[in-house]
């Protein structure tokens, strides 16, 4: 029993020990990935800044192809009203 109570703490200790060695390496590479990985998230973002101008080109052109099939549609609504009011307003005159 007395063995017990040595050997048992000895152990305890050594395993203690070396988990504590473990976690202290694991620790260190899980750092060494982090730095790797912010490396590699600047060099994305380096790379979407660069077609920023790009896309603010195509919502330029897009803005613009809008407005002008906005005025075309404008356009030819107010023509198909004045032939549908024309013909309103001549079948107006018939009946007076």
């Amino acid at each position: 029993m007395e063995a017990l109570n040595v050997v048992l703490p000895v152990l305890l200790y050594t395993f203690g020990i070396i988990l504590l060695i473990v976690l202290i390496i694991l620790g260190i590479k899980l750092i060494y990935i982090l730095d790797k990985v912010d490396k590699v998230v600047d060099n994305i973002e380096e790379k979407v800044n660069s077609l920023n101008g790009v896309f603010h080109a195509i919502n330029k052109t897009s803005y613009g192809l809008s407005m002008i099939s906005d005025k075309m549609v404008s356009g030819i609504i107010t023509f198909v009203s004045k032939i549908f009011n024309k013909k309103k307003n001549k079948e107006e005159d018939d009946y007076e």
